[in-house]
Protein backbone atom coordinates (compact mmCIF):
# COMPACT_ATOMS: atom_id res chain seq x y z
CA UNK A 1 0.00 0.00 0.00
CA UNK A 2 1.25 3.49 -0.81
CA UNK A 3 1.61 5.95 2.06
CA UNK A 4 -0.46 8.83 0.82
CA UNK A 5 0.69 12.41 1.37
CA UNK A 6 -2.39 14.12 2.86
CA UNK A 7 -3.09 13.49 6.54
CA UNK A 8 -6.83 13.92 6.40
CA UNK A 9 -7.31 12.64 9.95
CA UNK A 10 -5.31 15.63 11.20
CA UNK A 11 -7.41 18.11 9.26
CA UNK A 12 -10.89 17.18 10.43
CA UNK A 13 -11.50 19.86 13.04
CA UNK A 14 -14.78 20.38 11.18
CA UNK A 15 -16.65 18.49 8.47
CA UNK A 16 -15.27 18.25 4.94
CA UNK A 17 -16.27 17.33 1.42
CA UNK A 18 -13.52 15.21 -0.13
CA UNK A 19 -13.67 15.24 -3.93
CA UNK A 20 -11.40 13.37 -6.30
CA UNK A 21 -11.53 11.54 -9.60
CA UNK A 22 -12.48 7.89 -9.71
CA UNK A 23 -9.83 5.34 -8.68
CA UNK A 24 -7.50 7.88 -7.07
CA UNK A 25 -7.79 5.90 -3.81
CA UNK A 26 -10.23 8.03 -1.78
CA UNK A 27 -12.00 5.10 -0.12
CA UNK A 28 -8.72 3.37 0.73
CA UNK A 29 -7.18 6.38 2.45
CA UNK A 30 -10.38 7.12 4.36
CA UNK A 31 -10.56 3.57 5.74
CA UNK A 32 -6.86 3.69 6.61
CA UNK A 33 -6.81 7.12 8.26
CA UNK A 34 -10.20 6.88 9.99
CA UNK A 35 -10.26 3.29 11.31
CA UNK A 36 -12.62 4.19 14.18
CA UNK A 37 -15.07 6.26 12.15
CA UNK A 38 -18.61 5.25 11.34
CA UNK A 39 -18.24 4.29 7.67
CA UNK A 40 -21.23 4.37 5.32
CA UNK A 41 -20.57 3.10 1.79
CA UNK A 42 -23.27 4.22 -0.65
CA UNK A 43 -21.87 1.96 -3.33
CA UNK A 44 -23.58 -0.81 -1.34
CA UNK A 45 -26.75 -1.01 -3.41
CA UNK A 46 -29.00 -2.29 -0.60
CA UNK A 47 -27.85 0.41 1.80
CA UNK A 48 -28.13 3.08 -0.89
CA UNK A 49 -31.72 2.12 -1.71
CA UNK A 50 -32.75 2.19 1.95
CA UNK A 51 -31.36 5.69 2.41
CA UNK A 52 -32.97 6.81 -0.85
CA UNK A 53 -36.36 5.61 0.36
CA UNK A 54 -35.97 7.19 3.81
CA UNK A 55 -33.08 9.64 4.31
CA UNK A 56 -34.13 10.22 7.93
CA UNK A 57 -32.68 6.78 8.73
CA UNK A 58 -29.29 8.49 8.88
CA UNK A 59 -30.42 10.75 11.71
CA UNK A 60 -31.96 7.83 13.58
CA UNK A 61 -28.75 5.83 13.13
CA UNK A 62 -26.41 8.56 14.42
CA UNK A 63 -28.37 10.78 16.82
CA UNK A 64 -27.07 8.95 19.93
CA UNK A 65 -23.40 9.13 18.91
CA UNK A 66 -21.00 11.16 21.03
CA UNK A 67 -20.23 14.71 20.02
CA UNK A 68 -17.32 14.95 17.55
CA UNK A 69 -17.81 11.37 16.34
CA UNK A 70 -16.39 11.15 12.83
CA UNK A 71 -18.72 9.77 10.16
CA UNK A 72 -17.44 8.93 6.68
CA UNK A 73 -20.04 8.77 3.90
CA UNK A 74 -18.50 7.40 0.72
CA UNK A 75 -20.08 8.51 -2.58
CA UNK A 76 -22.45 11.06 -1.04
CA UNK A 77 -23.57 12.26 -4.53
CA UNK A 78 -25.36 8.90 -4.88
CA UNK A 79 -27.88 9.97 -2.22
CA UNK A 80 -27.57 13.75 -1.93
CA UNK A 81 -30.86 13.90 0.00
CA UNK A 82 -28.84 12.74 3.02
CA UNK A 83 -27.21 16.16 3.22
CA UNK A 84 -30.23 17.60 5.03
CA UNK A 85 -29.78 14.94 7.73
CA UNK A 86 -26.03 15.60 7.81
CA UNK A 87 -26.77 19.29 8.32
CA UNK A 88 -29.07 18.46 11.22
CA UNK A 89 -26.57 16.09 12.86
CA UNK A 90 -23.76 18.67 12.62
CA UNK A 91 -25.95 21.43 14.08
CA UNK A 92 -27.69 19.43 16.81
CA UNK A 93 -25.20 16.71 17.75
CA UNK A 94 -21.80 18.17 16.82
CA UNK A 95 -20.85 15.20 14.65
CA UNK A 96 -18.05 15.62 12.11
CA UNK A 97 -18.51 14.26 8.60
CA UNK A 98 -16.16 13.37 5.78
CA UNK A 99 -18.35 13.38 2.67
CA UNK A 100 -16.64 11.72 -0.25
CA UNK A 101 -17.41 11.74 -3.98
CA UNK A 102 -15.94 11.88 -7.46
CA UNK A 103 -17.66 15.15 -8.35
CA UNK A 104 -19.57 18.04 -6.84
CA UNK A 105 -21.51 18.43 -10.09
CA UNK A 106 -24.51 16.37 -9.00
CA UNK A 107 -24.85 18.45 -5.85
CA UNK A 108 -24.47 21.81 -7.60
CA UNK A 109 -26.65 20.97 -10.59
CA UNK A 110 -29.71 20.01 -8.56
CA UNK A 111 -29.24 22.60 -5.85
CA UNK A 112 -28.80 20.17 -2.97
CA UNK A 113 -27.83 21.30 0.52
CA UNK A 114 -24.08 21.95 0.59
CA UNK A 115 -24.15 22.64 4.34
CA UNK A 116 -23.76 26.42 4.22
CA UNK A 117 -20.09 26.59 5.17
CA UNK A 118 -20.28 23.81 7.78
CA UNK A 119 -18.03 21.62 5.62
CA UNK A 120 -15.03 22.82 3.65
CA UNK A 121 -14.06 21.34 0.27
CA UNK A 122 -10.86 19.32 -0.03
CA UNK A 123 -9.47 17.51 -3.06
CA UNK A 124 -7.72 14.21 -3.60
CA UNK A 125 -5.38 13.53 -6.50
CA UNK A 126 -3.69 10.60 -8.22
CA UNK A 127 -0.44 9.37 -6.70
CA UNK A 128 2.41 11.83 -6.47
CA UNK A 129 6.11 11.04 -6.75
CA UNK A 130 6.73 11.46 -3.01
CA UNK A 131 4.29 8.64 -2.23
CA UNK A 132 6.06 6.01 -4.34
CA UNK A 133 9.20 4.20 -3.12
CA UNK A 134 11.70 3.82 -5.98
CA UNK A 135 9.61 6.17 -8.12
CA UNK A 136 9.92 5.38 -11.85
CA UNK A 137 9.49 8.53 -13.95
CA UNK A 138 9.11 6.76 -17.30
CA UNK A 139 6.49 4.40 -15.86
CA UNK A 140 4.58 7.39 -14.48
CA UNK A 141 4.62 9.19 -17.83
CA UNK A 142 3.41 6.13 -19.73
CA UNK A 143 1.00 4.53 -17.25
CA UNK A 144 -0.16 7.55 -15.30
CA UNK A 145 -0.46 7.92 -11.54
CA UNK A 146 -3.72 6.22 -10.64
CA UNK A 147 -2.56 3.52 -8.18
CA UNK A 148 -3.73 0.45 -10.12
CA UNK A 149 -2.55 1.92 -13.44
CA UNK A 150 0.93 2.82 -12.18
CA UNK A 151 1.44 -0.72 -10.90
CA UNK A 152 0.01 -2.48 -13.97
CA UNK A 153 2.32 -4.20 -16.45
CA UNK A 154 -0.03 -3.20 -19.24
CA UNK A 155 -2.52 -0.49 -18.23
CA UNK A 156 -4.24 -0.14 -21.62
CA UNK A 157 -7.23 -2.29 -20.67
CA UNK A 158 -7.59 -0.48 -17.38
CA UNK A 159 -7.46 2.89 -19.11
CA UNK A 160 -10.02 1.79 -21.73
CA UNK A 161 -12.33 0.62 -18.96
CA UNK A 162 -11.77 3.89 -17.09
CA UNK A 163 -12.89 5.97 -20.07
CA UNK A 164 -15.87 3.67 -20.62
CA UNK A 165 -16.98 3.90 -16.99
CA UNK A 166 -16.58 7.68 -17.03
CA UNK A 167 -18.71 8.01 -20.15
CA UNK A 168 -21.34 5.61 -18.88
CA UNK A 169 -21.63 6.67 -15.24
CA UNK A 170 -20.70 10.34 -15.20
CA UNK A 171 -22.05 11.37 -18.58
CA UNK A 172 -24.82 9.06 -19.80
CA UNK A 173 -26.49 8.38 -16.45
CA UNK A 174 -26.55 12.07 -15.57
CA UNK A 175 -27.75 13.03 -19.06
CA UNK A 176 -25.09 15.73 -19.15
CA UNK A 177 -24.88 15.69 -22.95
CA UNK A 178 -27.46 14.95 -25.62
CA UNK A 179 -25.05 13.27 -28.00
CA UNK A 180 -22.63 10.90 -26.29
CA UNK A 181 -20.90 10.21 -29.61
CA UNK A 182 -19.95 13.85 -30.08
CA UNK A 183 -18.69 13.98 -26.49
CA UNK A 184 -16.52 10.92 -27.06
CA UNK A 185 -15.09 12.58 -30.17
CA UNK A 186 -14.51 15.70 -28.08
CA UNK A 187 -12.46 13.67 -25.56
CA UNK A 188 -10.15 12.53 -28.37
CA UNK A 189 -9.75 16.06 -29.75
CA UNK A 190 -9.29 17.48 -26.24
CA UNK A 191 -6.41 15.02 -25.80
CA UNK A 192 -4.73 16.53 -28.85
CA UNK A 193 -4.86 19.91 -27.15
CA UNK A 194 -3.67 18.57 -23.76
CA UNK A 195 -1.19 21.13 -22.46
CA UNK A 196 -2.01 23.51 -25.29
CA UNK A 197 -3.91 26.80 -25.45
CA UNK A 198 -7.62 26.14 -25.80
CA UNK A 199 -9.26 27.36 -29.02
CA UNK A 200 -12.96 26.57 -28.69
CA UNK A 201 -13.76 27.37 -32.32
CA UNK A 202 -11.11 25.04 -33.73
CA UNK A 203 -12.17 22.18 -31.47
CA UNK A 204 -15.82 22.80 -32.34
CA UNK A 205 -15.01 22.50 -36.04
CA UNK A 206 -13.24 19.17 -35.41
CA UNK A 207 -16.19 17.82 -33.44
CA UNK A 208 -18.99 19.20 -35.59
CA UNK A 209 -20.69 21.10 -32.76
CA UNK A 210 -20.83 24.74 -31.68
CA UNK A 211 -18.09 26.54 -29.77
CA UNK A 212 -20.57 27.08 -26.93
CA UNK A 213 -21.13 23.32 -26.74
CA UNK A 214 -17.37 22.78 -26.53
CA UNK A 215 -17.16 25.27 -23.65
CA UNK A 216 -19.87 23.24 -21.94
CA UNK A 217 -17.96 20.01 -22.54
CA UNK A 218 -14.81 21.45 -20.98
CA UNK A 219 -16.96 22.56 -18.06
CA UNK A 220 -18.09 18.96 -17.59
CA UNK A 221 -14.47 17.77 -17.52
CA UNK A 222 -13.64 20.36 -14.87
CA UNK A 223 -16.73 19.70 -12.76
CA UNK A 224 -16.16 15.95 -12.80
CA UNK A 225 -12.45 16.52 -11.98
CA UNK A 226 -11.25 14.85 -15.17
CA UNK A 227 -9.39 17.96 -16.33
CA UNK A 228 -8.07 21.37 -15.34
CA UNK A 229 -8.00 24.74 -17.02
CA UNK A 230 -4.77 26.61 -16.28
CA UNK A 231 -5.28 30.36 -16.81
CA UNK A 232 -2.82 32.68 -18.49
CA UNK A 233 -0.85 35.05 -16.29
CA UNK A 234 -1.63 38.58 -17.47
CA UNK A 235 -0.99 40.89 -14.51
CA UNK A 236 1.29 43.92 -14.95
CA UNK A 237 1.70 43.41 -18.67
CA UNK A 238 4.73 45.04 -20.30
CA UNK A 239 4.03 43.32 -23.57
CA UNK A 240 1.04 41.81 -25.33
CA UNK A 241 0.20 38.44 -23.77
CA UNK A 242 -1.95 35.47 -24.69
CA UNK A 243 -4.98 35.32 -22.38
CA UNK A 244 -6.69 32.02 -23.30
CA UNK A 245 -6.35 29.13 -20.82
CA UNK A 246 -4.51 25.85 -21.25
CA UNK A 247 -6.14 22.50 -20.59
CA UNK A 248 -4.68 19.38 -18.94
CA UNK A 249 -6.34 16.06 -18.17
CA UNK A 250 -6.11 15.18 -14.49
CA UNK A 251 -3.72 12.29 -15.17
CA UNK A 252 -0.95 12.02 -17.75
CA UNK A 253 -1.73 8.33 -18.35
CA UNK A 254 -5.27 9.16 -19.43
CA UNK A 255 -3.95 11.71 -21.93
CA UNK A 256 -1.45 9.18 -23.31
CA UNK A 257 -4.20 6.59 -23.68
CA UNK A 258 -6.53 8.96 -25.54
CA UNK A 259 -3.62 9.96 -27.79
CA UNK A 260 -2.70 6.30 -28.44
CA UNK A 261 0.85 6.83 -27.15
CA UNK A 262 1.79 3.20 -26.59
CA UNK A 263 5.54 3.54 -26.01
CA UNK A 264 7.03 6.87 -25.03
CA UNK A 265 10.67 7.33 -26.01
CA UNK A 266 13.00 9.93 -24.51
CA UNK A 267 14.03 12.59 -26.98
CA UNK A 268 10.67 12.62 -28.80
CA UNK A 269 8.10 15.45 -28.77
CA UNK A 270 5.55 13.00 -27.30
CA UNK A 271 7.82 12.30 -24.36
CA UNK A 272 8.36 16.03 -23.87
CA UNK A 273 4.61 16.68 -23.76
CA UNK A 274 4.06 13.90 -21.23
CA UNK A 275 6.98 15.16 -19.13
CA UNK A 276 5.52 18.67 -19.01
CA UNK A 277 2.07 17.31 -18.17
CA UNK A 278 3.45 15.24 -15.31
CA UNK A 279 5.26 18.18 -13.68
CA UNK A 280 2.11 20.32 -13.97
CA UNK A 281 0.17 17.43 -12.37
CA UNK A 282 2.61 17.37 -9.45
CA UNK A 283 2.36 21.15 -8.99
CA UNK A 284 -1.45 21.02 -8.97
CA UNK A 285 -1.42 18.28 -6.34
CA UNK A 286 1.15 20.03 -4.14
CA UNK A 287 -0.77 23.31 -4.19
CA UNK A 288 -4.06 21.50 -3.55
CA UNK A 289 -2.84 19.34 -0.68
CA UNK A 290 -1.09 22.20 1.07
CA UNK A 291 -3.97 24.64 0.65
CA UNK A 292 -1.64 27.18 -0.87
CA UNK A 293 -3.12 30.53 -1.81
CA UNK A 294 -0.70 30.78 -4.73
CA UNK A 295 -2.48 30.17 -8.02
CA UNK A 296 -0.98 28.22 -10.90
CA UNK A 297 -0.92 29.89 -14.33
CA UNK A 298 1.25 30.02 -17.45
CA UNK A 299 2.81 32.92 -19.38
CA UNK A 300 3.01 33.37 -23.13
CA UNK A 301 3.58 36.40 -25.34
CA UNK A 302 1.95 36.88 -28.72
CA UNK A 303 5.37 36.31 -30.28
CA UNK A 304 5.43 32.77 -28.82
CA UNK A 305 7.82 33.23 -25.90
CA UNK A 306 6.46 31.30 -22.94
CA UNK A 307 6.97 29.84 -19.47
CA UNK A 308 5.07 26.69 -18.54
CA UNK A 309 4.16 27.43 -14.92
CA UNK A 310 3.83 30.66 -12.94
CA UNK A 311 3.22 30.37 -9.20
CA UNK A 312 1.34 33.18 -7.51
CA UNK A 313 1.86 36.80 -8.50
CA UNK A 314 4.98 36.08 -10.60
CA UNK A 315 6.68 34.80 -7.43
CA UNK A 316 8.05 31.68 -9.12
CA UNK A 317 8.42 30.83 -12.81
CA UNK A 318 9.04 27.21 -13.85
CA UNK A 319 9.99 26.04 -17.33
CA UNK A 320 9.76 22.30 -18.06
CA UNK A 321 12.08 20.65 -20.59
CA UNK A 322 12.69 16.94 -21.14
CA UNK A 323 16.17 17.61 -22.56
CA UNK A 324 19.05 15.67 -21.03
CA UNK A 325 21.48 18.52 -21.71
CA UNK A 326 20.18 22.06 -21.21
CA UNK A 327 21.46 24.65 -23.65
CA UNK A 328 21.16 28.44 -23.85
CA UNK A 329 18.13 28.27 -26.16
CA UNK A 330 16.14 26.45 -23.48
CA UNK A 331 16.44 29.50 -21.20
CA UNK A 332 14.78 31.96 -23.60
CA UNK A 333 11.35 32.01 -21.94
CA UNK A 334 12.67 32.39 -18.41
CA UNK A 335 15.06 35.15 -19.47
CA UNK A 336 12.22 37.11 -21.05
CA UNK A 337 10.06 36.57 -18.00
CA UNK A 338 12.89 37.79 -15.79
CA UNK A 339 13.12 40.99 -17.84
CA UNK A 340 9.47 41.74 -17.00
CA UNK A 341 9.43 40.31 -13.46
CA UNK A 342 13.01 40.63 -12.12
CA UNK A 343 12.07 39.68 -8.54
CA UNK A 344 10.79 36.24 -9.56
CA UNK A 345 12.53 32.99 -8.72
CA UNK A 346 13.16 31.21 -12.02
CA UNK A 347 13.60 27.46 -12.31
CA UNK A 348 14.15 25.14 -15.25
CA UNK A 349 13.35 21.49 -14.45
CA UNK A 350 14.72 18.89 -16.84
CA UNK A 351 16.45 15.53 -17.31
CA UNK A 352 19.85 17.25 -17.14
CA UNK A 353 21.58 15.68 -14.12
CA UNK A 354 23.92 18.62 -13.44
CA UNK A 355 22.26 21.16 -11.13
CA UNK A 356 23.61 24.67 -11.59
CA UNK A 357 22.66 28.30 -12.04
CA UNK A 358 22.88 30.24 -15.30
CA UNK A 359 21.91 33.90 -15.76
CA UNK A 360 20.02 33.82 -12.46
CA UNK A 361 18.05 30.72 -13.51
CA UNK A 362 18.18 27.57 -11.38
CA UNK A 363 18.64 24.41 -13.46
CA UNK A 364 17.36 21.45 -11.41
CA UNK A 365 17.35 17.75 -12.29
CA UNK A 366 13.79 16.43 -12.26
CA UNK A 367 14.19 13.98 -9.36
CA UNK A 368 15.88 16.64 -7.25
CA UNK A 369 13.11 19.07 -8.17
CA UNK A 370 10.39 16.62 -7.14
CA UNK A 371 12.10 15.84 -3.83
CA UNK A 372 12.50 19.55 -3.07
CA UNK A 373 8.91 20.29 -4.10
CA UNK A 374 7.44 17.79 -1.63
CA UNK A 375 9.83 18.96 1.10
CA UNK A 376 8.32 22.42 0.67
CA UNK A 377 11.41 24.01 -0.87
CA UNK A 378 9.94 25.09 -4.20
CA UNK A 379 6.58 26.71 -3.46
Amino acid sequence: MFTRYPQLNQEVDMSMFLFGSRQTGKSTILRHQFPDAVFIDLLDSELRMRFQRRPSLLYEMLRDKDSETVVVIDEIPEVPELLNEVHRLISERGLRFVLCGSSARKLKRKGYNTLGGRAYPSYFYPLVSAEIPDFDLDRALQHGMLPTHYLAKNPNRLLSAYVDVYLREEIREEALVRNLGSFQRFLEVAALTDGEIVNYSNIAAECGVSAQTIKGYFGILEDTLVGYMIPAYTKMMKRRLVQAPRFYFFDVGLACHLLHRKSLMRGTPEYGHAFEHFIIQELIAYIGYNHKEDKLSYWRTHTGVEVDAIIGDARIAIEIKSAEEIQKRHLKGLKSFGDDYPQSRRILVSLDRINRKEDGIELIYVHDFLAELWRGGII
